[in-house]
């Protein structure tokens, strides 16, 4: 079953982004942007009536600079802040990070290959250059979140996390589907990563569809190869949509 099928304006679409719209790259500053990637949500955006948004790792701020001039809803930081469509900004309590991210510039200091991102309210610690260090990095930021009230680890591609216990990708598309112009909606949502299970049981609870880009075990009903293949597929679903609508 292709996008093409599946959308109709009665939908609501929710997407991660590195790994899902975008190529994953060797460190998250490295990300390019396809051509024609912003043309594609922007049709996405008029054609579901405002109800896309991206669900991310990322904060807010680095969603915005990567698909500038347009600005969608965003859920940033694994749902620890969240903009609706109204532009309104909601925060999750954050938790002192000092000890998980003393813990992870020490191991980094020893380790080149290693990147710490300290984001709001999140520390991630990145080892896809030195994937040999997942034990110790997962080790390391274990016994430092045991030492942090308030903060759960979460694991992704390459990637161990430190971030607020009340956050998650599924609860951020619940509190979208609480708000115009996505209640009332069908949930979909696309992501690549372990992070993003709990969004694909979120959306299928609802009545939903849940879309896993790239290989791995997952609970998504769909599956897309890669990124590349979900961007084809927003490309020709744009073309064969706008041609419907314009022809007498």
């Amino acid at each position: 079953m292709t996008l093409l099928e599946i959308l109709c304006p009665s939908c609501a679409l929710f997407l991660d982004f590195d790994g899902t719209v975008v190529d994953i790259a060797p460190n998250p500053e490295a990300v390019q942007v396809p051509d024609g990637l912003i043309d594609h949500l922007r049709w996405l955006h008029t054609y579901l009536g405002g109800a896309v948004a991206v669900i991310s790792g990322r904060p807010i701020e680095q969603i915005d600079d990567f698909l500038a001039p347009l600005k969608l809803p965003v859920a940033g930081v694994h749902g620890a802040e969240r903009r609706g469509a109204s532009g309104e900004v909601t925060l999750l309590s954050t938790h002192p990070l000092d000890a998980v991210e003393h813990a992870a510039r020490s191991l980094a200091a020893r380790h080149p290959g290693l990147l710490v991102e300290n984001k709001r309210g999140s520390i991630a610690l990145h080892y896809r250059q030195a994937p040999q260090l997942e034990a110790e990095c997962l080790d390391t930021m274990r016994a430092a979140v045991e030492k942090s009230p308030g903060l759960t680890l979460l694991r992704g591609k390459m990637v161990v996390e430190a971030k607020p216990g009340g956050a998650s990708k599924g609860r951020a598309i619940e509190a979208f589907m609480k708000e115009p112009p996505f209640a009332g909606r069908t949930p979909i949502f696309i992501g690549d990563d372990i992070t993003d299970e709990v969004g694909f049981s979120t959306v299928q609870n609802a009545g939903g569809l849940g879309i896993k880009v790239g290989d791995g075990a997952t609970c998504a009903w769909q599956r897309l190869p890669d990124p590349a293949a979900l961007r084809h597929q927003f490309e020709a679903a744009a073309a064969a949509k706008s041609t419907r609508t314009t022809t007498p």
